[in-house]
């Protein structure tokens, strides 16, 4: 894992002393000095950051081809490396090194950008420079594992793995895009294709670019499809997905150094871990609840005689380290889940330098209850789920009655089987009812923003573009593509991907393989969730390596014990000493956002997430806009314990 950061611009003379000062600022991201580099000339620059996973002497970076006419940079792992070397050797191709980077070059030299991309698997942002075409090249894996962004005006590109690499750029000018904050009010996080920062863009999943001069052409190489099997088995899925599975999880265990696992008590990072049978697993809890995951996290350790690391977090550090996540993420995330996966990181890097996790398999096997899970009462499942088995047009005409009808027991059951997805699905902006909205609706949203920053957006508008795609998937699958484009993509793999690397520690993600993809997308719908549970087959597929029940434990999600700590005085004034700062005005009612905040550490309402929300972009506001120097200065620099074991040299 790596950090990678380019730009084009012939109007910078001192391209060396810019693109180190880039460098400098994601050298978390790598901090081994003698594997990174840079690349130069009159038009572009490229430099790289590494941290050393596979040919630890010999994978520094930039590399160059047989005649040094072509250079790359890469972040990331192509876990079929081997397999293509092989083949690129039988084509006449020489390699200087062991390095998976090396195979992305030379297949670049023999297939293409396309070709290329149609081979490989793995996770991965990179950056070619062919000097004979006077062009860079780049592209970002399927899913958007590892991240990528881009700023494009006039004669100056920058592209590379984190923003704040771009404000050391002479010509880059940082200006906060008003549009974005609403959305993140309504999600937790930014939504929209351009980031917190104006005219800054993340690069999409599965696609490539070609740069020329000022031309910048971007392709689709990849996305999810859904051509359902309805030959096969359910036992003959349950092979495949175990199979699948468990050759991904073997391919995402190649490296060079040591590799562990993160272990909670649900079915997705148990399956990972009971395969992959690391020495090393790591837990993390709260010292005040809401549940005690680690513990029984532990018990399935100790059953496979794993070593099991735990980690206990209490709220004074939370707050102490908040606005250090804030600042790694780049944009906004107020996800409580920010908060334990810090602390998990950190606890890994003293033992490991990559790390399994179990990110993916809620969004490919459908193990989120909007799905249509939201009643436990089973007759109510079964009835609806029969609804759903009636021609569309008639369940679509259901559907309107229902949702003309005042609450009743079952209602958003049978809503949810009736109705179209594009036309109520607004992924985890709500939980369980549509009508009690646990973020910011749209109406909300605007009610506290002043009027600069209000707009017509609203979450399931967003998605729109996206439920054109799919509208004629089943209906699971429709949601199913959403949470994969928005939730997973802009959320999930953001922050797994920033927090773990401001810990130079590698996370891999091996439920997110473009296998184990195919096959998800393939299986119908009924046997992913169903009245008996979510992901049902997957399940049964896990239950071949886990304890008889613990394929079938719900899913918690690193509960953070947030509302507890917003109904405490001392962190309640934390929040509070915020919001009632003068600058707070250009964006909020403040009136009514310390209402808000007062009347829950009342407890006359639950707006935790609300209050979270608010409060994470103003702590994100101030590190980058208002303090961004003195940020710098305290938190741009390597966690003290890899600074250690680099002085010790006990990196790797």
């Amino acid at each position: 894992m790596c950090g990678i950061i380019a730009f084009s611009d012939p109007t910078i003379t001192d391209k060396e002393t810019t693109i180190k000062s880039m460098m400098k600022m994601i050298e978390h991201r790598g901090p081994n000095v003698q594997g990174s580099g840079q690349y130069l000339n009159d038009q572009v620059a490229l430099g790289f950051r590494r941290l050393s996973i596979i040919d630890l002497q010999g994978g520094k970076q930039p590399i160059y081809n047989e005649d040094n006419s072509v250079v790359i940079t890469f972040n990331g792992e192509i876990y079929n490396f081997q397999d293509l070397r092989s083949e690129l050797v039988s084509a006449g191709h020489t390699f200087k090194t062991q390095t998976d980077t090396e195979v992305l070059l030379h297949g670049y030299e023999e297939w293409g950008m396309e070709g290329t991309l149609q081979r490989v698997r793995g996770m991965f942002a990179y950056l070619i420079w062919d000097n004979n075409k006077q062009k860079l090249f780049g592209a970002r894996d399927f899913f958007g594992i590892k991240p990528l962004y881009y700023y494009h005006e006039n004669e100056t590109f920058i592209v590379g793995s984190e923003i704040k690499a771009f404000l050391k750029h002479p010509h880059f000018h940082k200006e906060l895009n008003p549009t974005a904050l609403k959305p993140f009010l309504m999600n937790q996080y930014n939504d929209l294709d351009e980031t917190f920062f104006k005219n800054v863009y993340r690069f999409p999943a599965g696609h490539w670019f070609e740069l020329q001069g000022e031309d910048l052409q971007i392709h689709e190489y990849w996305d999810a499809h859904y051509e359902i099997n309805h030959q096969r088995s359910a036992q003959e899925t349950i092979n495949a997905i175990d199979q699948t599975v468990t050759e991904s999880i073997k391919a995402h265990n190649i490296a060079d150094v040591k590799v562990g696992s993160f272990l909670s008590e649900g079915v997705d990072s148990s399956y990972v871990t009971s395969v992959l049978r690391p020495h090393e697993v790591f837990s993390v809890n709260f010292d005040n609840g809401p549940y005690d995951e680690a513990s029984v996290a532990k018990e399935l350790a100790d059953e496979q005689g794993l070593h099991f690391n735990q980690t206990t977090v209490d709220g004074d550090e939370a707050f102490r380290d908040f606005p250090e996540m804030q600042y790694h993420l780049d944009e906004p995330d107020s996800n409580p889940s920010v908060i334990p996966l810090w602390y998990l990181c950190r606890l890994a890097r003293k033992k490991v330098t990559v790390a399994l996790s179990g990110e993916g398999a809620d969004e490919l096997f459908a193990g989120y209850v909007n799905y249509g899970m939201h009643t436990k009462n089973m007759v109510i499942k079964i009835f609806a789920s029969g609804l759903h088995k009636l021609p569309r047009s008639v369940r679509y005409h259901l559907a309107r009655g229902v949702k003309k009808m005042p609450n009743f027991p079952g209602r958003v059951q049978f809503y949810s089987q009736t109705a179209k997805p594009s036309e109520y699905y607004v992924g985890e902006a709500f939980i369980y009812d549509p009508q009690q909205p646990t973020i910011f609706t749209s109406e909300q949203a605007n009610g506290v923003l002043q009027v600069d920053y209000q707009n017509d957006l609203t979450v399931n508008g967003i998605y729109q573009k996206d439920f054109a795609k799919v509208q004629d998937a089943e209906d699971v699958k429709q949601m199913q593509y959403i949470d994969l484009h928005h939730f997973m993509l802009n959320d999930i793999l953001q922050k797994a991907d920033k927090i773990s690397m401001a810990h130079s520690l590698e996370l891999r993600v091996p439920f997110l393989d473009r296998k184990v993809a195919e096959l998800a997308n393939s299986i119908p719908s009924k046997w992913l969730i169903n009245s008996k549970d979510t992901k049902y087959i997957f399940r049964k597929a896990a239950s071949r390596h886990l304890p008889a029940d613990w394929a079938q434990r719900p899913k918690l999600g690193f509960p953070v014990p947030v509302k507890t700590w917003l109904r405490e005085e001392k962190y309640c004034q934390v929040v509070r000493e915020l919001f009632q700062q003068e600058w707070v005005a250009e964006f909020f009612n403040q009136d009514r956002i310390l209402k808000l905040l007062d009347d829950n550490f009342a407890g006359k309402i639950d707006a935790r997430r609300q209050i979270w929300n608010i409060y994470t972009f103003l702590t994100w506001y101030r590190l980058y806009f208002i303090d961004f120097e003195k940020t710098v200065q305290e938190y741009g620099h390597v966690q003290p314990d890899v600074a250690e074991f680099m002085a010790n040299g006990s990196l790797v």
